[in-house]
Formats: structure tokens, C-alpha cells, sequence
């Protein structure tokens, strides 16, 4: 017979205690790395309604994070290029473990747990090869490195999970760098972007790629949708007057959708969209654009536009219940509708939905 100090003392070694869960801190929505006043980095949770329920110290910028999908733990990753990314605990802050990129290998700045949170997968740069991996951490090993396969391309940045917990879509951007030449782009004139789904086993099931007109526009930012509808933001690295278009759609099996706006409103998002959320309904995308200011929201299955809203420095998006979160550089937590909440945060790159356990 099992007894009940037993039973919590296998909880506790696999972390599945109920205190451990995100309720534990707040029950924040989303996560987001910000710049303080006095110039150090920290992680933070945030509510859909601009509340922060917890902040902790980074060593450096950081970029994205990943949440655990049962526990109250996040993994921080620092700014492409960089070689740590920290496991936290959310509940005290403290740093359960730093993930150092083995040897010729560098961050892109994303990462996702598999479905039982026993994997962490992490998009990575092969850099003397010039190719993309996916680095495998092995959660219940306390993230011990157990491989890599391919991420199917170049520069892969941004990776998700399906709804099938089975693959793996990733974002790869097509762009060469080296750590050796910072964040110099190394290929421009030929790179190739395309978007990749790959089983958790590494085969590349599906690769889908731009025109050749549109090589230069580099695939960055992902969302995926619960039906499988995968939304993809992207950088031009040509003209930034022109008008490409820099929000795609794309579902297994079907033909990729370019959203445009209307010339003038596209060509004000300056060529650069930095994030990308589907809204909880899934019946509406949204891409910000820092260098335009202005956020985009177009109806998802029209390709239409239906807002554009203006703000300063924009990057951070998220998904409520009836529309978008967004964040700003200056500190704002705001909707469509209205700013929320101000903070003296710079808010960073991303604002990142936590998805409760079921």
C-alpha cells in the first residue's frame, strides 16, 4: 500500500506538489523579460488587466521564456546570440539551473516543453556549419542535454508545439550568423527562410517556403492556433519602404496565406514585425511593429484588416478573452480598447501566454 507521506514525497521529487502550479504565483497570464529603471533585466508574470505578480533577476537581456505546463517555472532565454538560458522558479525566484549551449552551438532566444513537460526543446545555431538544431533537454534529468536533430533549415528562431503534441512548427528565419561577428547577418543576398514541422522524433515532416520574390523576408515569430492554423510573423531584410507582406498563415496540408494592409498602413510597420498572437477565439491575428509603432489586427479567415492602433514602441502581444494584450517599451500594458496599466518597465520583445493546466 501506497501511504499519503509516500504518495507527497513522490509529488515533491517530481515537482507535482498543487502549490507548485502557476496559482502559486498569482496565476499570471503571461510572461515577459523588461529592463528596470536602473538598467538591470528581470523576468516578470503579468495579468491580462497589466497586474505583475512576480519579477525576477536576469543576469542579462533577455528575450523570450517558456512556461512549464503543470509547474510554476519558467525558462528565461537570454538575446540571440546567447549561450544561457535559466530555469527559475517562479514561486521564490530561485535559479533551479543554467542551461549553457554546448560548444559550437548558440540560443535563438525561444524555447517550448513538450506536452507532459517532460522535454524541453530549444532552437539553436550549429554556428560553424551554418545550419539550425533543436536542442532536447531532458526535464525529469533537471534539464540534463540529451541531443539535437535538425530544425529542418537556417537561423531557426521561434519554435512551438502543435495541438497534436506530437511536432514541433519552427520559425526558421533563414539568416546566417556567427557569435564571432555579433549579430551580423552573414548571407542576406541568398538566404532562404521556411517554416518547418518536425516530429519530436526530429524528422522533418513538412517544409514550407516564401516565392523566390520574397526570399528576403525572414520568418521570426509563431502562433499557433488549436486546430493547427499556424501564424507566422516575418523581417524584411531588403528596402524597409517596401510593402512585402510580413504576416503569414499556413495549416498542414493547405496553401500558405500572405495578409497584407492597405500600402500605406503596410509600409508603416517599416518592414519589421516583431511579434505575433492569435486571439483566443482564433478568429483574429495580430503583429506589432516597434520600428513602425502600430499594431496590426486582421481577421483570420477573410485576411482582412480590422484595427490598426497606434502605440509606442509596441512588440509584446498576447492573447484575452475578447481581443489583445500588448506591451510597450515605455512601460505600457494596454488592449485595443485602452492602456491598462503603466509601469516604469521597458518591456521586452514578448509577451508570452502561460496555457493552466487542464
Amino acid at each position: 500500500m501506497v501511504t499519503r507521506r509516500r504518495m507527497l514525497a513522490g509529488l515533491a521529487a517530481t515537482s507535482l506538489l498543487p502549490s507548485a502550479g502557476w496559482s502559486s504565483v498569482g496565476t499570471p497570464n503571461y510572461l515577459s523579460a523588461a529592463r528596470a529603471p536602473d538598467g538591470t533585466y528581470l523576468l516578470a508574470g503579468l495579468t491580462t488587466t497589466g497586474e505583475i505578480t512576480f519579477t525576477i533577476p536576469l543576469p542579462a537581456r533577455g528575450h523570450a521564456a517558456t512556461a512549464h505546463p503543470e509547474r510554476a517555472e519558467a525558462v528565461a532565454f537570454a538575446r540571440r546570440p546567447g549561450t544561457f538560458a535559466l530555469v527559475m522558479d517562479c514561486r521564490d525566484g530561485a535559479v533551479l539551473n543554467t542551461l549553457t549551449a554546448p560548444a559550437g552551438r548558440h540560443f535563438y532566444g525561444h524555447g517550448a516543453f513538450s506536452a507532459d513537460g517532460s522535454t524541453l526543446f530549444t532552437s539553436e545555431n550549429d554556428f560553424e556549419a551554418g545550419e539550425g538544431v533543436i536542442g532536447l533537454w531532458d526535464v525529469t534529468q533537471n534539464y540534463t542535454r540529451i541531443g539535437e536533430f535538425s530544425s529542418g533549415g537556417v537561423g531557426p528562431h521561434d519554435l512551438k508545439l502543435m495541438p497534436d503534441g506530437q511536432t514541433l512548427v519552427v520559425a526558421n528565419g533563414g539568416i546566417e550568423t556567427h557569435p564571432d561577428m555579433g549579430r551580423s547577418k552573414l548571407n542576406i543576398p541568398v538566404m532562404a527562410p521556411n517554416l518547418s514541422y518536425v516530429s519530436l522524433a526530429g524528422e522533418v515532416l513538412e517544409r514550407v517556403e516564401l516565392t523566390a520574390s520574397l526570399h528576403k523576408n525572414s520568418i521570426r515569430h509563431l502562433a499557433v492556433r488549436s486546430d493547427g492554423l499556424v501564424a507566422f510573423a516575418m523581417q524584411w531584410q531588403g528596402n524597409k519602404s517596401a510593402t512585402q507582406p510580413l504576416l503569414g498563415l499556413h495549416q498542414r496540408g493547405t496553401e500558405t496565406k500572405l495578409l497584407t494592409a492597405p500600402p500605406k498602413a503596410q509600409q508603416q510597420l517599416q518592414g519589421y514585425a516583431g511579434s505575433v498572437a492569435l486571439s483566443n477565439d482564433g478568429g483574429l491575428v495580430a503583429i506589432t511593429s516597434p520600428r513602425g509603432n502600430v499594431l496590426h489586427v486582421c481577421d483570420t479567415e477573410t485576411g482582412q484588416p480590422s484595427a490598426i492602433l497606434s502605440a509606442k514602441d509596441v512588440c509584446g502581444i498576447g492573447p484575452t478573452s475578447d481581443g489583445f494584450v500588448f506591451t510597450t517599451g515605455t512601460g505600457i500594458i494596454g488592449t485595443l480598447q485602452s492602456d491598462t496599466a503603466q509601469h516604469p518597465l521597458h518591456w521586452d520583445n514578448h509577451l508570452i501566454a502561460i496555457t493552466p493546466p487542464a
